[in-house]
């Protein structure tokens, strides 16, 4: 069995290591996890994990190395682990946003193996939609992580350019979905709902619809398709959304945030 070292165990970070132990991926004594305040991650260590605010001596003792710190706390932690590094042994998975494969070799050297993923916040409940992309990595590791990160949610493998376009729609697609639910609950509570009610309503149509994409296959417009009739209410309520730019909101929004994700790590001159 690998042993796994998480640098920097925030929500994505832990919620991938509790995925791992439930699928039976790995043992939660395998899987290292590291922060500046181990405090917060008392339960993990009660639930058998270990954990460490050591990042050399976590990184030593891994077989893989999962990269999970800010951006802007990157630039460190390499400088940090590099000694410990090992290409003949260590894969690196690196789950930050606008960070490249070329940019984390840079510092941890040209002969390591580097995958980038992406997954977005689902994560915590296995529902992850997570992109990944490398430009070196063996087939064999390849098919590793993807069966690694299949233990949290869907995988798809892309070219590495796409990356920060993954990254503004699931990730930053997540909270773009979730506000859409949000004003749809609002629009409930105005014709009538309780808070509550409406806030459920729309919860499980918004998931409803998704789960009719997900198992027909279908495209969305067929779907509306059936929903909308001559002259009837639903057409009424979607001309009017898209008069006030509902579609072109959300793909300025999208595109926007692709531009965001490409600058969030700036490399040390």
């Amino acid at each position: 069995m690998k042993k796994i070292a998480i640098i920097g165990s925030g929500n994505i970070g832990l919620s991938l290591a509790k995925g791992l132990v439930k699928a039976d991926f790995a043992k939660a004594g395998d899987i290292t996890l590291t922060r500046r305040n181990i405090d917060h991650l008392k339960s993990f260590a009660e639930a058998g994990f270990v954990v460490s605010n050591n990042n050399k001596q976590a990184v030593t003792n891994a077989d893989v190395v999962i990269l999970a710190v800010l951006p802007q706390q990157l630039n460190a932690v390499l400088d940090e682990i590099n000694s410990s590094i090992d290409s003949a042994k260590h894969l690196v998975i690196s789950v930050i946003s606008g960070v490249s494969c070329a940019a984390v070799r840079e510092k941890l050297g040209d002969d390591v193996e580097v995958i980038r993923v992406m997954p977005n916040t689902a994560i915590a409940i296995g529902q992850s939609m997570t992109c990944m992309a490398s430009d070196n990595a063996s087939a064999e590791n390849i098919a590793e992580v993807t069966k690694m990160f299949e233990t949290v949610g869907s995988v798809v493998k892309i070219n590495e350019d796409l990356m920060t376009s993954a990254t503004a729609l699931c990730a930053c697609g997540i909270a773009f979905f979730l506000r859409a639910i949000r004003a749809a609950s609002q629009g409930g509570v105005e014709i009538g709902f309780h808070a509550d009610e409406a806030l459920k309503m729309a919860v499980q149509t918004a998931k409803g619809a998704a789960d009719l994409l997900l198992l027909h296959g279908t495209h969305p417009e067929s779907e509306i398709d059936k929903v909308t009739s001559p002259k009837g209410c639903t057409i009424a309520g979607l001309n009017e959304m898209e008069h006030n730019g509902f579609s072109s909101s959300l793909i300025k929004g999208i595109k926007l945030s692709a531009l965001k994700a490409g600058n969030l790590y700036v490399k040390e001159a």
